[in-house]
């Protein structure tokens, strides 16, 4: 049978000449893979080595249009950054002992990888030739997995949704073809871990939730589950949303909403913490300068993905005595919930996500200790610094 695909590997060193900035991360290898005849390639990033035989944990994203219409955008660098943010998930799971049972028990299996799908216009999720594409992905996981030595576990990412039948969730179809593909709702435990996260380092500052008020940046799946916690504590919500449908629900819920051309106004307003849930690069220089110069924000954290397009905001943002919890650290629980679905399925055991809801309780009481200990050093060592003394 003849294959719809060429593959190439992509080795460490050469990967890292690929993404500089992620050079100094664990060695990543990246799987290739151009179909034969149409525009579309499948990029699978991950930390396992050929033959290992480890879980290489990431979603499988199919990259939006705000991504691949990015100057410069290239899937093989997408899905390598990605997985270095994932293997810093892990680490910080591990770190804390953060998880559900089954991935606590196999946790020295698990890397962090990526899987980005680059689309074209007529094959996106609910457009005409999306099985046709998603066919092409689901043979390319099975090559890699069955050629390369390790196994691809991924699990919800940007992209999916109901295909163009109407009826057939994009997840469930790719689970079909390939059992590695996890059709669990990450959104759920993800969004209850940011949360936790935000309750803990507001703790911190000794502002309880009920009369904090929160900027939140992007209001999809992760970012609306968030908002309606926040406002059920009695939380004064602002929000930024690109999508004009999205933003006349928030508005009709009497709670102010800018466009995201609007993000800069937004970000001038009192607030007591901002979080990042929205599609990538939401703290640019501009607007963490803008963060920095906002005298009552005390508090950045979510799990947004390539959040820091220049990492050394991180360092400003310290320095203007504000906490900025990694948001590969609030995301955490997404890639949690997606290997304990798997390992799960492996075991003939059935995955009950209430373990994952118990497991992100945890992050309240991390995330507290950290902010707490960063505040009680006069802000001299970052969020990651306070957690590797406290859990190290």
């Amino acid at each position: 049978m003849s294959r719809s695909f060429k593959k190439i590997v992509v080795e460490p060193n050469e990967a890292a000449r690929i993404a500089p900035e992620t050079a100094g991360a664990r060695r990543v290898w990246v799987y290739v893979y151009r179909h034969v005849t149409e525009p579309w390639t499948l990029a699978i990033a991950t930390h396992a080595s050929p033959g290992s035989g480890k879980l290489s944990l990431g979603g499988f994203r199919i990259a939006p249009e705000e991504r691949t219409s990015l100057p410069g955008f290239d899937p093989e660098c997408e899905a390598l950054e990605l997985a270095v943010g994932m293997e810093e998930k892990v680490y910080w799971s591990r770190l804390t002992h953060v998880g559900g049972p089954l991935a606590q028990h196999d946790i020295g299996r698990i890397v962090g990888g990526k899987c980005v799908l680059q689309p074209t216009p007529d094959s996106r999720i609910g457009c005409p030739r999306d099985f046709a594409m998603l066919d092409f992905a689901i043979e390319c996981l099975n090559d890699c997995s069955s050629s390369a030595g390790f196994h691809v576990t991924t699990g919800q990412d940007l992209g999916h949704g109901v295909m163009s039948d109407g009826r057939t969730q994009s997840l469930q179809y790719l689970n079909a073809g390939y059992p590695g593909s996890v059709v669990a709702d990450t959104s759920l435990p993800t969004a209850a871990g940011n949360y936790q996260v935000l309750h803990g380092m507001l703790r911190g500052f000794e502002i309880p939730v009920s009369r904090a008020t929160v900027g939140l940046i992007g209001v999809g799946n992760i970012g609306q589950r968030v908002l309606d916690e926040l406002c059920h504590e009695g939380a004064r919500m602002l929000t930024v949303e690109p999508k004009a449908t999205k933003r006349a629900e928030i508005a009709a819920r009497g709670i102010r909403v800018w466009s995201s051309e609007g993000k800069g106004d937004f970000l001038h307003e009192p607030m007591d913490a901002l979080v990042l849930n929205a599609a990538g690069g939401s703290l640019d220089r501009e607007s963490v300068a803008r963060c920095v110069d906002n005298a009552r924000l005390a508090v950045l954290c979510g799990s947004e993905n390539l959040v820091m397009p220049d990492p050394s905001g991180a360092e400003l943002l310290r320095k203007a005595r504000k906490v900025y919890c990694p948001t590969e650290f609030g995301g955490m629980m997404g890639y949690l919930t997606a290997v304990e679905a798997y390992l799960a399925h492996v075991a003939g055991e059935p995955f009950r996500i209430e373990a994952l809801l118990d497991a992100a309780l945890r992050l309240e009481t991390v995330s507290y200790d950290a902010t707490k200990r960063v505040r009680d050093s006069d802000f001299r060592i970052s969020f990651e610094d306070a957690i590797r003394e406290l859990f190290g």
